[in-house]
């Protein structure tokens, strides 16, 4: 696994932001510690590591653990962050609706929740995605005589979409949710193509396998996941993690694939920018070829002349 599959360290990075996305890999106990975290971070910055210890029911050197786990060197560091983290937050206060949706929250309710999870999905992504990384694939899909994407359920409409705009501007991109397709499909890349799998847990069996026979026959790989350790993070090359937190009737569906959808959005803006004129070139032909289609008025709103005489 490439230096690129590390947890970053980024002080801008929100601690619990780290800690939902290694929460998986995390011990037992660690989970238990990671909980107490989660539930009431401006408390647990105020509290000694006791207290979080007989919080989590363990003891104070699982709390040392959990701290270095996840990358914040000890206790200590932890309740700094936590506090810088709810000093970050304070400004959004008024925002925040809380995480889950109950089953007696009204529609506005509803709406207002929606909408804040998919705005700090989209914020928390951003403010934790590695550069250096999304460069290097960057370079890599700019450089590629193909690139294969797969996506099972949710994350299909994401390939699809990283497909969709990759033809847009002449790359050639193909999209896979079919298993056997998939598969098939990774067989035949070679040394300077690039196989992306998009699994917002990192451990879907197929795409996991696709990405991995990708991998065997020389294509360079990348994941595009929200947990860092995950398995599929081991068979790629590069890694590009969300920071998407799900609710309740949404896990798997929503706030994921808006977070993922926004790391595509960079990437395909980070490619066309490599081949600016045949990217202007490509999108102008596009439009052109849909444009007949539009019904009614152009996009400056004003309406279109009717064409006669057929």
């Amino acid at each position: 696994m490439s230096s690129d599959n590390q947890v970053v360290e980024a002080s801008e990075t929100s601690p619990l932001v780290k800690i939902r996305s290694l929460l998986p890999g995390l011990a037992r106990a660690e989970q238990r510690v990671a909980k107490v975290v989660l539930d009431n971070p401006a408390v647990v910055a105020h509290r000694s590591i006791t207290e979080v210890a007989d919080a989590a029911g363990t003891s104070e050197t699982t709390v040392t653990r959990f701290c270095k786990a996840i990358g914040v060197g000890g206790y200590p560091e932890l309740r700094i962050a936590l506090a810088a983290d709810t000093a970050r937050t304070a400004a959004r206060a008024n925002r925040d609706l809380g995480g889950d949706i109950g089953p007696s929250d009204d529609l506005r309710q509803v709406v207002g929740k929606v909408a804040f999870a998919d705005a700090r999905a989209v914020e928390e992504t951003a403010e934790q995605l590695n550069v250096e990384t999304l460069q290097a694939v960057v370079n890599a899909v700019a450089a590629a005589p193909r690139v294969d994407v797969y996506g099972v359920g949710a994350s299909a409409f994401v390939a699809f979409d990283m497909q969709q705009k990759l033809h847009r501007i002449g790359r050639v991109c193909f999209a896979w949710n079919d298993a056997h397709i998939a598969l098939t499909s990774a067989a035949v890349l070679g040394a300077g193509d690039v196989a992306v799998g998009i699994s917002h847990t990192g451990s879907t069996a197929e795409t996991v396998e696709a990405l991995r026979v990708a991998r065997e026959h020389g294509a360079t790989t990348v994941a595009l996941t929200n947990f860092p350790r995950s398995p599929i993070t081991e068979i790629a090359d590069h890694v590009l993690t969300t920071a998407a937190r799900e609710t309740t009737f949404r896990s798997g569906a929503m706030a994921s694939r808006i977070a993922q959808l926004t790391v595509v959005d960079c990437l395909f803006i980070g490619v066309a920018q490599q081949h600016m004129d045949s990217a202007q070139a490509a999108l102008e032909s596009t439009y052109q070829a849909v444009s007949g289609h539009r019904l009614g008025a152009r996009p400056d709103g004003r309406r279109r002349q009717r064409e006669t005489g057929k």
